[in-house]
């Protein structure tokens, strides 16, 4: 029998339907159950063996009520054979660009549930619905767009994405699958928890970075680019004194470089050969720079005190141009061999090298004092393009007490905590003393030696057991005795 629309209508509406025949059946029924009864009665009272049937008719009826219990309980959840139209929500997947359903079981890493997250850009048109096309081929393969950045250009729009795809789906099928949405020029690495951050609260904490110490704008410039080669040249070559090519006030920007304008005149060049510069990105690294030359030049003041084993008691802090007159001292108290050891070079340049040296646009440098203020030991981590290099002077009558060592050990815990995957010193061979300061570090070291010069590489997977870059000493000085 087929139910009337009005029937159909209240039961997807979740009321009951009632209808009169059943009404009627039930009349009925209960009619008959009063005319059984009224029989039952006068057959009992009227029968010498009433009493006896009535027994037998409870046993009956006792039996029939536990055969249903139990009929109930074993067939009550069976599945409805008719269907119901409902499907359970894992059955499937939104369908792909040919219209079928894939099952998810089939979808990489379904089984196992892993996911990895990736960067990615791509180019696309700059239309209606070119950005729906992309989100419906990740969509396909079950790939999360977690955020998302555009970059304008003048023909199209970059767009920037950190997915969360399945373990098992390959790099290669993913850019394919941009590739037919129509993206053009795609660009893919893997990502971590770090890029979970979003853009604004990220250059935000750039901003800030850069506001408390100059010496942090190479690395906010590398982290707010991504994987890049940066390079700061002084207005003038050290050494040589030949002016260097000025940068626009405004900054340039060529494809994969840009080169913008340095706040004491010299340029800052940044260069990523696999992937050309937007005019976004552009912008945002000029405003960092500009932010860095309108706060001027700066150090954070922390310093500790220190004693050393003899009872001498030594002050380390951040130096910067202010030290240049006391640094320039030290030089004419050192030796020819210690300065010809550190510079690599004739020894009457080695006074050329300290504006550089001592500027926190080019790294930063850590200074060692007596209690009378007078410089003893310099120790400088300089940011060289991509890599990171650490160099070390000590005055002739302060080596062999553990100065050497406390520099390195702080210069090293910097350039942990800025990210650096390892540091190398350039010293020559005879020189023992480095060699000492860099083994006791008791990190993983590769050396290169050419015609007497050594270069040691520390790579710093280890480090993060090293000391903060202003927190306990490494030891070799002696115990800290305050800190400012």
């Amino acid at each position: 029998m087929t139910p009337d629309l009005s029937d159909v209508t209240r039961a997807k509406h979740g009321r009951p339907v009632h209808h009169w025949r059943r009404d009627l059946v039930e009349l009925a029924a209960l009619f008959t159950a009063v005319a059984v009864a009224d029989a039952v009665a006068n057959l009992i009272g009227h029968n010498p063996g009433g009493p006896a049937l009535l027994a037998i008719s409870a046993v009956v009826l006792v039996a029939t009520a536990g055969f249903h219990i139990w009929w109930a309980r074993r067939h009550g959840h069976a599945p409805p054979t008719g269907d119901t139209g409902a499907r359970p929500a894992a059955a499937g997947r939104p369908a792909g660009r040919d219209g079928r359903t894939v099952p998810s079981s089939s979808a990489p890493g379904a089984a196992s549930g892993a996911t990895v997250l990736w960067r990615m850009r791509t180019t696309v048109q700059d239309a209606p619905g070119s950005l729906a096309a992309l989100c419906t081929a990740m969509a396909a393969h079950e790939v999360d767009i977690l955020s998302l950045q555009t970059h304008p250009l003048t023909e199209g729009t970059v767009d920037e994405f950190l997915l969360r795809a399945p373990a098992g789906l390959a790099a290669a099928e993913l850019t394919r699958a941009v590739a037919r949405a129509g993206g053009t020029g795609t660009w893919i690495e893997r990502a971590d928890a770090h890029d979970l951050v979003d853009a604004p609260t990220r250059v935000l904490g750039l901003a800030t970075r850069t506001a408390l110490d100059a010496a942090e704008l190479p690395l906010a410039l590398r982290q707010l680019l991504g994987r890049c080669t940066i390079r700061s040249l002084p207005a003038r070559s050290p050494g040589s004194g030949r002016a260097v090519e000025a940068a626009p006030v405004e900054g340039a920007l060529e494809d994969t470089v840009m080169r913008l304008r340095a706040p004491e005149g010299g340029v800052i060049t940044v260069e990523r050969p696999y992937l050309p510069f937007t005019p976004t990105e552009f912008a945002r690294a000029r405003a960092l720079v500009e932010l860095d030359a309108r706060l001027g030049p700066r150090i954070p003041r922390a310093q500790d005190v220190l004693t050393l084993p003899e009872g001498n008691a030594i002050t380390v802090r951040r130096a910067d141009a202010a030290d240049h007159e006391a640094a320039k001292a030290m030089h004419e108290r050192c030796s020819p061999r210690t300065l010809s050891m550190r510079y690599h070079g004739p020894v009457s340049d080695a006074d050329r090298y300290l504006n550089h040296l001592l500027s926190p646009r080019f790294g930063r440098t850590l200074t060692v004092q007596t209690a009378s203020g007078r410089i003893v030991g310099l120790g400088h981590l300089l940011w060289d393009g991509d890599e990171t290099e650490v160099a070390l002077l000590v005055e002739d009558e302060w080596q062999r007490r553990g100065i050497g060592g406390e520099l390195l050990g702080r210069l090293v815990a910097m350039a942990a905590e800025a990210g650096c995957a390892s540091v190398y010193a350039v010293t020559q061979a005879s020189n023992t003393g480095m060699v000492a300061a860099m083994r006791a570090l008791d990190l993983p070291l590769d050396y290169q030696i050419e015609e007497g010069t050594l270069v040691i590489t520390a790579r710093l997977e280890a480090a993060s057991a090293a000391p903060p870059a202003h927190g306990q000493p490494r030891g070799r000085a002696g115990e800290p005795a305050a800190r400012d």
